[in-house]
């Protein structure tokens, strides 16, 4: 098993789970707060491997302030018949089947304490499995705060197991958990019937009210089939106002930055190709890039939030409509939706959706929603041609980033049906999924995402867009720095009459082919093709020097282009392994290919023709 850091994705260990130690799974459903619990059990330091055969990873860890123990942390199930990849996967390591994780000598069956009569048979199965089993009512402050109470001692005396009162964010909340496991309390539980857990629950439950008040107030107008979307696209709009209007300042504070560092190294370096790599090709590479990592922050920060509070899946039931409508349910949504942070994390959630074609459909519509890679190209096209003015109070170039946003989406919905009424044609399944109740997002969790979002972002900048920068810098400077007679710009120009019916200039076409590696490294290859261009100048914004170097047209074409383009190698890959299969991921290159194309040509013959040259 490859066992990667989910952090920087550098390997750690090819083995296998070898146990040392009790290995002790986390299993519960979808929603229960399993990886919350799992991330507080090991400290927030895992190991992730991808499952041979499929394409379903598990987490790894240490215990954290107890005996030495692996923990391992299943994908959700709702019991053990399963239809999907990751649930047979789970059903694989709980029955022993599994090559890769030894059988666990403990399971810690996680379920949500405010939805304990409806999971409850869930635990029954585990039941019949034959292991040492402690039972964690999850969430049980969120389940005293909407008005149920229950008496776990009842549970655990008809189970013959620890049944232990949680709550996963907290230390205080896991101390009866990690009491139980360090005391070696588990125990192999009696056998619980489906219908004698639907008796036992009535007993459990003391006072359960018929439908949480709180939970009813909101869902009233979250779940409203017009509210409820106009809500929605309004979450939307907020967001995409602030990606420009709260990152304004952290950015101009970077740029600043990266700026006073270009001028303290040229005047401590003498005027040679070494200053040249330096501020030229690395500081501009690098810098041009770094500015919008407030804009990544800030993304994320709503995104995660969403995910945290219970209402990413209130999204999906609003989706679900629109979804059938193009042979899809609403399950697909939360992948795509997903796919806006990043199409990978997009792709692999993926692999929840039942049918195998609706899987297959929403990996290769994937790659166009609006990842955060896009970003730094919208913004500093938007920040170039799109004047800061107001519209009421909202901004126009948020407006303009809600609209890319948008039509990602529309573009998104009609590809997914023409897929579904052809090469992917197939049956569509209804939408089954329990809603999990509001809750508040933690601020560690929430920190801890950011944090980990912020690394993969700056460690790109550090070593994918650090490479590229130096190498382009040398291709842009040698034989000579003027860019045709430059080694970049003769290889740009076997390509350039390729481009050149749709408006690309040369420096368009060299910042296209690195931007491959990374959708991002597009902006820092401008960086640094401007910035060897004028070396004697100083530059400034990036939006600035395309402003005073492009028209309109071609700029709208190049925006255009990157709406549609295949997204970075790493997103190829990925969808290499998640639909095993070379011809699927050559359809999705070339189908995005030609969309990019065909896309960014209108773009430019439209503006040229309302006089936009």
């Amino acid at each position: 098993m490859t066992v990667l850091n989910p952090v920087t994705d550098d390997p750690i260990s090819p083995e296998a789970i070898d146990g040392a130690g009790p290995v002790i799974a986390l299993v519960g459903p979808p929603n229960a707060g399993k990886s919350t619990l799992f991330n507080g059990l090991t400290g927030g330091r895992a190991k992730v491997g991808n499952y041979p055969g499929v394409t379903v990873e598990l987490r790894e860890g240490r215990l954290k302030g107890g005996p030495a123990a692996t923990i391992v942390d299943l994908p959700g199930i709702t019991g053990l018949h399963p239809r999907s990849a990751d649930a047979r996967v789970t059903v694989e390591v709980l029955e022993g089947r599994s090559k890769v994780v030894p059988q666990p000598d403990l399971l810690i069956a996680v379920i949500d304490a405010g939805q304990l009569r409806r999971q409850l048979p869930f635990i029954g199965m585990l039941t019949g499995l034959g292991i040492p089993m402690i039972v964690s009512l999850n969430m049980y402050d969120l389940a005293e705060r909407d008005g149920v109470k229950l008496n776990p001692e009842v549970l655990s005396a008809a189970l013959g197991v620890p049944v232990v009162p949680t709550t996963a964010p907290r230390g205080a909340g896991r101390r009866a958990l990690m009491a139980a496991i360090e005391g070696g309390q588990a125990a192999v539980p009696q056998p619980l019937s489906r219908e004698a857990a639907v008796s036992l629950a009535d007993e459990i439950i003391l006072e359960e009210p018929g439908l949480n008040k709180f939970t009813k107030a909101v869902d009233s107008v979250v779940l409203h089939p017009v509210f409820g979307i106009l809500l929605l696209l309004g979450l939307l709009f907020v967001i995409f106002q602030a990606v420009f209007a709260w990152a304004e300042t952290p950015m101009n504070w970077i740029d600043a930055g990266v700026a006073q560092t270009a001028e303290w190294v040229q005047a401590i370096l003498p005027d040679n190709w070494f200053e040249g790599l330096i501020v030229d090709g690395i500081i501009a590479g690098v810098g041009s890039v770094i500015i919008f990592l407030p804009q990544i922050i800030i993304l994320f920060f709503f995104i995660l939030i969403l995910e945290m509070s219970g209402y990413m899946a209130r999204a999906a039931f609003l989706a679900d409509e629109l979804m059938l409508r193009t042979g899809l349910n609403g399950r697909a949504f939360i992948p795509l939706l997903s796919s806006f942070a990043c199409a990978i994390p997009g792709m692999m959630a993926a692999r929840t959706l039942d049918n195998e074609r609706d899987r297959l459909t929403t990996i290769l519509v994937a790659p166009l929603m609006t990842c955060s890679a896009r970003l730094p190209v919208y913004t500093v096209l938007i920040g170039a041609f799109v004047p800061a003015t107001k519209v009421g109070p909202f901004g126009t170039q948020g407006l303009v980033m809600f609209g890319l946003y948008i039509a990602a989406i529309i573009f998104g919905v009609l590809v997914a049906f023409v897929l579904r009424k052809t090469v992917t044609k197939g049956g569509t399944q209804h939408l089954l999924m329990e809603l999990p109740t509001y809750k508040r997002p933690h601020v560690t969790e929430l920190f801890l995402g950011l944090w980990q979002r912020s690394k993969i972002f700056l460690r790109r900048a550090g070593t994918v867009i650090f490479t590229v920068s130096v190498i382009l810098w040398f291709l842009l400077s040698y034989p000579s720095n003027e860019i045709r007679e430059s080694y970049a710009g003769k290889l740009g120009s076997i390509l350039e009459p390729i481009f050149k019916p749709i408006g690309f200039t040369l420096e368009m076409v060299i910042a296209l082919v690195p931007g491959i590696a990374a959708r991002e490294v597009a902006v820092g290859a401008l960086g640094t093709v401007y910035a060897v261009q004028n070396a004697d100048e100083e530059l400034g914004q990036m939006s600035d020097v395309l402003a005073s170097e492009w028209t309109l047209a071609p700029a709208l074409a190049f925006l255009a282009w990157y709406v549609f383009a295949p997204q970075c190698i790493s997103t190829i890959a990925v969808a290499r392994r998640e639909t095993n299969s070379a011809k699927w991921t050559w359809f999705m290159v070339i189908y995005l290919f030609a969309l990019a194309y065909i896309a960014a040509g209108i773009t430019y013959w439209t503006t040229i023709a309302l006089g936009g040259s």
